[in-house]
């Protein structure tokens, strides 16, 4: 499965740094998927094949649009340009980008992943002190224990402060 979201970013760093004039035409068409996704999760009742339909019906002409553009302007920009490098990207991730059109239990980008991860990414060099591999293992431990308990929903110190006591 792909994550819109990078190939989104690819597209945004040039818009905003003015590199690229032809970006924001991709940054319009991927905020249209964005905005289909919104749409879906505004429908809490629906099972992953009313997904699937609803992108199949909404979803998939936007991909299609979106992919000729890619093709359409990697044709016309040189190829070792930023543009060109931020199509490619996209077009040789193709397949995978657009994955989620198939399976309504498939998010259009990984950013809940990212986001859970990122506590313990920015912080690893930081832990790299720990004291010991021991040391470095328990807290790998507990905060595995913390995570677990927020992506459940739980409050993680009244959950560790539950199992502690135990």
């Amino acid at each position: 499965v792909g994550c819109m979201a990078h190939a989104r970013r690819k597209f945004h760093e040039l818009h905003v740094t003015g590199k690229s004039q032809v970006a924001e035409q991709a940054l319009v068409l991927i905020q249209k998927l964005y905005g289909i996704e919104a749409e879906l999760r505004k429908k809490t009742d629906s099972t992953a094949e009313d997904r699937r339909e609803y992108r199949q019906q909404h979803s998939q002409p936007v991909m299609q649009q979106l992919y000729e553009w890619l093709n359409q302007h990697y044709l016309t920009v040189p190829s070792s340009s930023p543009t060109a490098k931020a199509i490619n990207y996209s077009l040789k991730r193709w397949p995978a980008l657009s994955r989620y059109l198939d399976d309504g239990n498939l998010p259009i980008d990984n950013n809940w992943a990212e986001n859970s991860m990122r506590p313990w990414a920015l912080g690893r060099k930081n832990w790299l002190f720990a004291g010991s591999l021991r040391s470095g293992q328990r807290a790998a431990n507990i905060m595995t224990l913390i995570q677990s308990a927020k992506l459940n929903g739980l409050d993680p110190y009244a959950y560790l402060s539950d199992v502690l006591k135990r």
